[in-house]
């Protein structure tokens, strides 16, 4: 049997609260200008009538439909299995979800998926996009600059279009690999290897170069093997490192996934770790970090605290749109954290009072250490 029991309106609410529509309208849609015990005696009457306000005719009034796009440039396959991923959304989501917005995520392959994403971005479905896992030549900037959607990106851009409004959350990469060759250095090994990241992705070119920036000039060839985030990858790039350099003592690898396959090699090939060979990862992702054996050594970066950031510019970007501010943002959105830090220093995602900041803010990093250095 179907309900037909009517939904409380916006002038049940008005009359319960003894208010005019219009001040009904203006405390559901969160506009300014009422006073606080009006504001008050209409939050009241909604919560006890149970009214929902109806989300299109809020949507024509506040230019709002309070859905953001996540985008990330990976496969299924790797979004679902990485741990890195699950906490980049769960800082995401959260952040949304404290300020009543729906995340719809979007996952990108190949050639179709970009166009079906492009599509879907251009619709006027979403009031902005977060973008990240970017790899070279990708053609997703280009398609969210087209939706002329305001968005945040996760990393360091690698591409110039000509515009300084870019506004990206990163970590300290360089620095962080920095100070994980350092201290493998300062514990006597004079043998570092490096397992380096997918280098078509910014995180991994930056953990690369601070890597280069500790190595000694003219130390020789330089000992390093190519993997790509993965677990599978660290063991291929681990072989090829012992077979190329035998002598290798130390290893810094791009990220913990990557630091558990180079241990499995080490154990298979009876190298104890840290007595033979010590090890560093990049991330201190828990589930990765404190599970291997021996427990990992690793670079520490808020990937939590990323997506909240990242979810927390984008959405004071558009609330200062929606109040007519369109200099505060410009296409994407400048407004951080207290403590967040600009491209090239260092920031937190938690703060008090919003402050105005160049586009790209870069979140520092801290050197975990545990039983493999």
């Amino acid at each position: 049997m179907t309900d037909t029991a009517q939904r409380p309106t916006l002038e049940a609410v008005a009359e319960r609260a003894g208010v005019s529509r219009a001040t009904v309208s203006r405390v559901v849609n969160g506009a300014h200008g009422v006073r606080e015990a009006l504001a008050e005696r209409v939050r009241r009457a909604v919560e006890e009538l149970g009214y929902v306000p109806n989300q299109a005719a809020r949507s024509l009034v506040t230019r709002r439909h309070r859905a953001v796009a996540v985008v990330a440039a990976e496969p299924e396959t790797r979004v679902f299995a990485d741990p890195y991923f699950a906490q980049q959304l769960r800082g995401i989501s959260k952040e949304l979800t404290a300020h009543d917005n729906q995340l719809v995520l979007l996952l990108t392959e190949g050639r179709e998926d970009h166009a079906r994403v492009g599509r879907y971005l251009a619709g006027g479905h979403v009031d902005g996009a977060l973008v990240f896992s970017l790899h070279l030549h990708d053609p997703l900037p280009g398609l969210v600059r087209g939706a002329g959607l305001p968005t945040v990106f996760g990393g360091r851009p690698d591409w110039d279009d000509g515009g300084d409004d870019v506004v990206y959350v990163d970590s300290d990469n360089r620095g962080g690999a920095r100070a994980a060759v350092r201290h493998l250095a300062a514990l006597g090994r004079t043998r570092i290897a490096h397992i380096a990241g997918p280098l078509d992705q910014t995180s991994a070119a930056d953990r690369l170069a601070g890597f280069r920036d500790v190595r000694a000039p003219g130390a020789g060839p330089e000992p390093m093997a190519h993997g790509d985030f993965t677990s599978h990858g660290g063991e291929r790039a681990m072989r090829e490192l012992l077979d190329r350099f035998p002598g290798t003592d130390a290893v810094f690898a791009a990220n913990d996934l990557t630091a558990a396959g180079a241990l499995r090699v080490l154990r298979e090939r009876g190298r104890r770790v840290p007595d033979d060979v010590a090890v560093v990862g990049f991330d201190d992702m828990l589930p990765v970090a404190e599970q291997t054996d021996p427990p990992l050594t690793t670079v520490r970066q808020d990937i939590e605290g990323m997506g909240r950031l990242m979810a927390r510019l984008l959405l004071r970007g558009l609330d200062d749109r929606t109040a007519g501010d369109t200099g505060a943002y410009g296409d994407a959105g400048t407004v951080g954290g207290e403590g967040a830090g600009t491209a090239g220093g260092a920031g937190t995602p938690d703060g008090g009072a919003p402050a105005t900041v160049p586009p790209g803010v870069i979140l520092p990093t801290t050197l975990v250490r545990r039983a493999t250095t």
